[in-house]
């Protein structure tokens, strides 16, 4: 049957603008390849290795030059914190990211602020009091570093067109020094972007305790990254060339046709139970913090233990982003110390929003880590229309809450009652304490509390807390900006949404005799979860070995939900692993790119990817290539 012209037309246009996509997409596959060919140039420059750690504050600030950046120490300080000890590559990848080069009309467009006149010059006397005391405000030595470089007339004054041509040189130049280097030097060229593998191992080590503050100063609003042992998304490989590959393709049906092997807790009555909440937080560089616990059983017993998103007050119009989020629990053992972990098991079965284990436990002390992938609480760029208000004034002149931040306070409330006995103990309200401000409240400051806010029992109550919060308005004459960093810190954008943070809920049941369960810490996700991840996959999932290189092996396992691969380097060298998801439909990675590299140390397994439905109403197509780089 012939076609009619407004078909062919229509047929035209479908194929243009296929056409016009692909050129978008392999467009910012280029631009993201040749950002991360030039982080890895600069990094290289500095160090040995893409897997070595950057170790102070002058390596981080070298590495930056190196990169075309020129960081004032109050910018180095801002990502190297009192709590930070080494930073890694991906850690700096993320630096830049934040840190763009100035370009120069920005430049000239500040300049110009200071020439009112528009002359093209400024005074030198001027300049120097401009950078001493405004903004970022420099030292004598970076001024002078500045005044020396420049041209100036005979008059005293800087030109500072060309000085922003010399700036923009200088800057490209370094960028392009690293990049020959990395040319040159053929064993430089052969390393990919980093990404930390986890050395295979039976036993798992617990990390000594250690706050995690999101911030080190409540008045400090630009949160730094605290370190932990998980690692953000790996970069995507310049590399064009493979020599050994293997594809996995699994097709799944919406999350509507779930089945689940999972016994409703309903059935338990009778059996003994414990619980407690807790939370996921996401950090500023993408790292993702959470409550640890201990759980102590008395007596061999079959145990149903379960974790689900909290499902707190709910605002009619507006959608609760963290029940989305995906939540697992990995149950380890604790045997004669805590330093030696053995994994048991993890929540796969599924039911709904829940996920949970069955199965016996002999008495002891076991471990249970909070996980999620990442995929859905991740840094999302919000279109806010403006800030909420948090305190006001009454008629008599006095500071108030609004309506929407005691709400927003009641939610938090909920979620750091971590036993959910309506009251605030010393311990729960530390963790609260660790991650709004970094530090604790001792034995004597609890007691001034007991002093001057509503108590019960010698724990806070909900009314207590909000006086609590009232007082530091009043202590800053009504200035929301404390109270903002506490809320930001807890995951609340300006709307007072909750959108970087999930809360949770863990329950234990027993069928034989009475659990007990504590949070113990407030950390990052931490090398034994990382590790209990992976051997998860490897004992559950298919293994596929690379075609043509029988040293690598790609496990991948799908539970409910969420999909898991996993790559394993048996050789005695590093290998690097091309990544590409092009051709999988309605999935949501948690890399956040479709196309990525990872690097595997010798004789060790990591995590390539977890996978989940960007649409769960929708079927899914998962079609990855893991691809060995020459």
């Amino acid at each position: 049957m012939a076609s009619s012209p407004d078909n062919n037309a229509s047929l035209s246009v479908q194929k243009v603008t296929r056409s016009e996509s692909s050129q978008a997409r392999k467009s910012q596959h280029a631009e993201e390849a040749i950002f991360y060919m030039n982080c890895r140039a600069a990094y290289l420059t500095v160090l040995k290795s893409s897997l070595e750690n950057i170790k102070s504050k002058e390596q981080l600030s070298l590495v930056l030059q190196q990169a075309g950046r020129n960081p004032s120490q109050k910018t180095v300080n801002k990502y190297w914190t009192s709590q930070t000890t080494t930073l890694n590559f991906d850690d700096f990848c993320t630096i830049l990211k934040k840190e763009k080069p100035a370009t120069k009309t920005e430049l000239l467009e500040a300049f110009g602020k200071i020439d009112t006149d528009n002359t093209g010059y400024i005074l030198h006397d001027e300049l120097y009091k401009i950078l001493t005391t405004r903004g970022e405000k420099m030292t004598l030595d970076e001024v002078s570093t500045i005044t020396k470089q420049a041209d100036f007339n005979c008059r005293g004054k800087l030109d500072y067109n060309k000085f922003c041509d010399l700036y923009m040189t200088t800057s490209e130049q370094c960028c392009r020094t690293a990049r020959e280097k990395l040319e040159v030097d053929s064993r430089l060229k052969q390393q990919q972007f980093g990404s930390q593998a986890e050395t295979s191992s039976e036993g798992i080590t617990m990390p000594v305790s250690k706050p995690s503050p999101r911030i080190s100063r409540k008045t400090d609003h630009k949160l730094a990254p605290t370190k932990g042992d998980s690692r953000t998304p790996s970069r995507p490989s310049s590399a064009q060339s493979c020599k050994a590959s293997i594809s996995t393709t699994l097709s799944l049906g919406t999350s509507s046709n779930k089945s689940t092997k999972l016994i409703e807790p309903d059935t338990m009555k009778e059996w003994h139970c414990a619980q407690s909440k807790g939370c996921f937080y996401l950090e500023e560089d993408g790292e993702i913090i959470s409550h640890k616990y201990k759980l102590n059983l008395p007596q061999r017993s079959t145990v149903c233990i379960t974790i689900k998103p909290l499902n707190i007050r709910q605002v009619e119009g507006k959608s609760c982003h963290w029940l989305s989020v995906d939540t697992a629990l990995y149950i380890l053992k604790e045997n004669e110390t805590q330093e030696n972990l053995q994994l048991v098991s993890f929540t796969e079965q599924q039911n709904k929003e829940m996920f949970g284990w069955k199965g016996e436990l002999g008495s002891g002390i076991y471990w249970l880590l909070p996980f999620t992938t990442g995929c859905r609480l991740k840094k999302v760029k919000a279109q806010m229309t403006g800030e909420a208000k948090l305190v006001y004034r009454g008629e008599d002149g006095e500071l108030a809450l609004t309506k929407e931040f005691r709400a927003a306070l009641s939610d938090i409330f909920e979620t750091i009652d971590l036993d959910g006995n309506g009251l605030l103990s010393l311990e729960e309200y530390n963790f609260f304490e660790l991650r709004t401000s970094g530090e604790k409240c001792d034995e004597e400051a609890w007691a001034v509390c007991k002093e001057n806010f509503d108590m019960k029992k010698n724990e806070l109550t909900r009314q207590g807390f909000m006086d609590l919060n009232l007082m530091e308005a009043n202590d800053r004459e009504g200035d929301p900006s404390d109270l903002w960093v506490t809320l930001l810190s807890l995951g609340y954008n300006k709307a007072l949404e909750m959108t970087e943070a999930c809360p949770f809920v863990i329950d234990i049941y027993a069928e034989k005799c009475k659990p007990r369960i504590k949070a113990i810490y407030l950390e990052a996700g931490s090398s034994q979860l990382n590790r209990a991840v992976c051997k998860s996959v490897v004992n559950k999932g298919e293994a596929k070995v690379m075609d043509g290189c029988e040293n690598i092996i790609i496990y991948t396992y799908k539970t409910g939900r969420r999909i898991t691969s996993v790559i394993e380097n048996k050789s005695e060298n590093k290998v690097i692993i091309h990544v590409n998801n092009e051709q999988s439909k309605n999935c949501l990675s948690n890399r956040g790119l479709t196309v990525f590299a990872v690097e595997v140390a010798p004789k060790s397994t990591m995590v390539s990817q977890h996978v989940m439905p960007l649409n769960e109403q929708e079927e899914w197509f998962y079609n990855c290539v893991h691809s060995l780089v020459r």
